[in-house]
């Protein structure tokens, strides 16, 4: 069993400083003009008023930065979008309890394992064919896209280097067609490209056959060039797939190496980890006192932060 990188803690460290060079490359990140660049964005955002951050400090604005290559316009664009986003889609953030989505992780419909890619970056599997439709709405599969994009945008190394996703679509069938409508599929395009700070690096399709083809053409007007140049489509051949995620880094059933880690090992993270929980909190989502540890709970409670 390989052990590299291997953690069920979201990373809140500084990013390993090999990564300088790769994000001045890829995100625009110039360490002589990030403060300069943070400072713009911050002032934008005031004279602007075109929203209300949570948060203004260097540390949340710079998430969104990285993901537009340091150009603060474009960088006020996508926190614009990003609350307005959280407006439009009310049913996605109202009285949310993160652990309540468990049944999905249960599941195995979703999963962000433990271990990262042969370039550190973090892989998030969608298993469509396991989600029925009728007992799991699609909003809570919303919900629990968003919060491992939250949680995944609060690690540097992620901001930077961005995150791949694995679409595994064995034993999909028509009441999964039935969900793909032209405005769910807008949402999801949305979540990905246009309204969060998570760069998606690629996006790998497996196991499709003929029905996901016609799920497809409803998703390919709201994709641009940029997007559909990170889409890999490699059919039942794990061989092309491992052309681009190595296996020591993938789940057995895919031809790799790790068995299959549930969504829901994340949660303890949630339970135990005060400034994860704070900072769920601050964007909205719930917890009850017995979901989590006594020492976070009074923690928050002295911080004058409520729960629910």
């Amino acid at each position: 069993m390989p052990t590299p990188d291997y953690s069920v803690d979201i990373d809140l460290g500084e990013p390993p400083p090999e990564l300088e060079d790769y994000a001045r490359q890829h995100c625009g990140e110039d360490p002589s003009t990030k403060l300069q660049a943070i400072d713009e964005l911050r002032d934008m955002i005031y004279e602007r008023g075109e929203c209300t951050p949570h948060r203004m400090d260097d540390e949340f604005l710079v998430k969104f930065l990285r993901a537009r290559n340091f150009i603060p316009q474009r960088a006020h664009r996508l926190l614009v979008n990003y609350y307005q986003f959280k407006e439009e889609n009310p049913e996605l953030f109202d009285n949310v309890y993160p652990l309540d989505l468990q049944g999905i992780g249960d599941a195995n419909i979703i999963a962000v394992p433990p271990y990262r890619g042969q370039d550190g970056r973090r892989l998030i599997i969608y298993r469509i064919g396991q989600w029925d439709p009728k007992t799991i709405p699609i909003e809570d599969m919303f919900k629990a896209t968003i919060l491992a994009l939250e949680l995944g945008m609060m690690e540097q190394r992620t901001q930077i280097l961005g995150g791949v996703a694995l679409f595994d679509l064995e034993n999909i069938g028509t009441q999964h067609a039935w969900q793909c409508t032209p405005s769910i599929a807008a949402k999801i395009v949305k979540i990905l490209v246009s309204c969060y700070p998570a760069n998606t690096h690629a996006i790998h399709v497996i196991n499709h056959t003929w029905l996901f083809d016609k799920m497809y053409n409803i998703f390919k007007p709201f994709l641009n060039n940029v997007m559909n140049s990170k889409i890999y489509f490699h059919g039942n051949d794990m061989t092309s797939l491992h052309k681009h995620i190595h296996r020591d880094h993938l789940p057995e059933r895919y031809g790799g190496v790790w068995p299959d880690y549930p969504y829901t090992i994340w949660f303890e993270s949630l339970r135990k980890n005060y400034h994860v929980a704070k900072e769920m909190v601050a964007c909205g989502y719930k917890f009850r006192e017995e979901e989590i540890s006594a020492d976070v709970v009074r923690k928050l409670k002295e911080d004058g932060i409520q729960l629910s």
